[in-house]
């Protein structure tokens, strides 16, 4: 038992307080022989029940120095059925049971419920307001303005109460008028997050705490503006969801980063649908060790699969993915495999020997600038790697394969987005010539990924800028690398074969924002501290990424973050198209002009004009056809 001291203070305290009590009562210490009786009698049940009743409620289990409401509701349900309890058995049960010739009064046994319950309340709440009133307080913990006055706002108070964090806290700000001018827990509502700088000021604080659940992104950023050229710094509390599932608390509070400011509603992921594709299967992933592929790996390694087979080029990588997951899951069978998907035969033997149930393509190169300069190793890896990835799953009857595409694909304009275009037409043939359930999924950039915008713009913002943007008007949509893969998997789950999925990904973002927004996030201002140049769109880059083809039949699906593209039909002629650009590219040496030729003969939208010349229109928010608004 955690507290054995409160025990025996409810012993010694509950055991007088009747004869306490009924002296008072009768105003004299000699009591008639009746009353004599019936007061011990009431003693030796009285006592017992008490203890059991607060020995169930739990209240010799916790940790009184951090008590809140839950444990004060337990003390008020403790305190009242043992009320209940002890005035049947000293008005009823003692004479019913002819225990003792007459009952005791009801005034008294009142009174004693009353006061047994401020015995078990007093030296608990005691202890609780003296942990609250000695936690140390020095010059070196922060005053703090906690942005939200809810729920989680008041649970960053109690933590910062019971001396989990080292902080003062000296302000909240609320969007609630009716909490503006109001006290919470002894702290004032000052204002609203629109005038969250000037209480800043006006403070003096040190930190901000954005304590808002479900916090989004516009939210955060006018924050961030909010405080910006205060020189506070703002954190934010987890995520509801890491809250619920126990991997975070509320203390564990981080700087704000750039995807809180790309926050979209949750994703509620159909757990029992995914974990079809994984659980007791094995699974194989290609580019494992790439920004996509090892976070499938993590996502997937967490549906317990009989074994996962990471495969990639790179052996660095490999290594590396097969460490992390290593460690994180001791009992699960992991497989590193360092191949090529470029060498079919190496692929071939490692998937039939494997016979995996479901395949994840995540290898690939994705970068456009890079790629224009090597038209080759685009065609080599993005499509013949596809089509090797394709024959080897076929011959070894892999049930589901999942191809990782991108908005790129879409009218492309770049080398690497159109070779991804050719990957999805490959995938689409196969599943369809086959009757395999072999699906793509589309989606834009995301945040964070190797070689990708956002590590570019900190390393430019770490040496002092300036910070490079190609155009004002260049317009990306982002996703956080494990919002993508869960909606990746979520995909792989709904299809059926033949699918190409479309991933919600909101409004896009513009490029230039993000740049600010980093710079901000970093503690600098724009035009002072760091420059923004821009230096003109890249080779293969266009202003605004599209994720659908105009004549694409969108439908929507059980999931409403992941849309379903129903493509035109396959020209019978696209194995001879590709293996011709397969041949062209094998040989090493044909022009990349030529490259480009055969590409577009697979893909005729295939502009070879790009954005510096012929920019794109802002492309129309994505649609659902009215005839496909019911769910399939």
């Amino acid at each position: 038992m955690r507290n054995r001291h409160f025990l025996l203070l409810d012993i010694a305290l509950m055991a007088s307080l009747p004869l306490a009590l009924f002296s008072l009562r009768l105003e004299t210490t000699n009591w008639p022989a009746d009353y004599q009786r019936a007061m011990l009698v009431y003693l030796a049940l009285a006592l017992p029940i008490r203890l059991a009743v607060a020995y169930a409620s739990g209240l010799y289990k916790f940790l009184w120095r951090y008590a809140s409401l839950i444990e004060l509701e337990r003390l008020l349900f403790a305190g009242a059925i043992s009320g209940v309890l002890t005035m049947l058995a000293g008005g009823v049960l003692i004479t019913l049971l002819g225990l003792s010739p007459t009952r005791l009064p009801y005034s008294f046994l009142l009174s004693d419920a009353v006061y047994a319950f401020g015995i078990l309340a007093a030296p608990r709440v005691a202890t609780r307001l003296l942990a609250r009133h000695s936690a140390p307080r020095s010059g070196s913990r922060k005053r703090v303005v906690i942005a939200g006055a809810g729920e989680v706002g008041q649970g960053v108070l109690r933590e910062i109460r019971r001396g989990a964090l080292q902080m003062d806290p000296v302000a909240f700000v609320d969007d609630d008028r009716h909490k503006i001018g109001q006290m919470l827990g002894g702290v004032p509502v000052v204002g609203n997050i629109a005038s969250l700088g000037k209480h800043v000021r006006e403070l003096d604080a040190d930190e901000v705490i954005i304590a808002i659940a479900g916090v989004r992104g516009p939210l955060v950023r006018a924050i961030m503006q909010s405080i910006q050229g205060t020189g506070v710094d703002a954190r934010i509390v987890p995520g509801v969801a890491e809250l619920v599932k126990g991997t975070v608390s509320i203390q564990s509070l981080r700087k704000v980063e750039i995807q809180d400011l790309l926050r979209r509603e949750p994703i509620i992921t159909d757990l029992a649908a995914i974990g079809s594709l994984a659980k007791d299967r094995v699974v194989l992933v290609t580019g494992a060790g790439g920004s996509i592929g090892s976070e499938l790996c993590r996502q997937i390694a967490a549906l317990n699969p009989l074994r996962l087979i990471a495969l990639d080029h790179s052996e660095n990588q490999v290594f590396e993915i097969h460490g992390e997951l290593t460690a994180k899951f001791p009992g699960l069978e992991i497989q590193p495999v360092v191949a090529d998907i470029r060498n079919a035969g190496r692929l071939r033997a490692v998937i039939s020997q494997a016979r995996p149930f479901a395949v994840f393509h995540a290898a690939a190169h994705k970068h456009v600038p890079m790629m224009e300069e090597n038209v080759v190793e685009a065609v080599t890896n993005n499509v013949m790697g596809t089509r090797n990835v394709l024959d080897a799953s076929l011959d070894a009857d892999v049930t589901h394969l999942v191809n990782i595409s991108t908005d790129k694909a879409v009218r492309p304009t770049s080398v690497m987005g159109a070779t991804k275009r050719i990957a999805e037409i490959l995938v689409l043939n196969a599943a369809r010539a086959e009757g395999r359930n072999f699906v793509s999924v589309r989606f834009g950039n995301v945040l964070g990924s190797r070689g990708s915008v956002i590590p570019t713009f900190m390393a430019q913002i770490a040496a002092g800028g300036p910070v490079t943007v190609t155009h004002p008007e260049m317009r990306r949509y982002f996703m956080t690398i494990p919002e993508a893969v869960q909606l990746v998997l979520q995909a792989g789950a709904l299809g059926q074969g033949g699918e190409l999925f479309v991933l919600d990904m909101g409004e896009p973002v513009r490029v230039v924002d993000l740049a600010r927004d980093l710079i901000r996030l970093s503690g600098l201002e724009e035009g002072v501290d760091v420059e923004i140049t821009f230096t003109g769109v890249r080779p293969g880059e266009k202003l605004y990424e599209e994720v659908l083809f105009g004549g694409e039949d969108v439908r929507a699906t059980h999931h409403p973050k992941v849309l379903r593209a129903a493509s035109t039909p396959i020209d019978n002629s696209l194995t001879e198209h590709v293996d011709k650009l397969i041949q062209l590219a094998a040989t090493h040496v044909t022009p990349p002009e030529q490259l480009r030729a055969a590409i577009r003969e697979i893909v005729p939208e295939f502009s070879l004009e790009d954005a510096r010349t012929n920019p794109r229109s802002r492309p129309s928010p994505i649609s659902v056809n009215p005839k496909h608004l019911g769910i399939n």
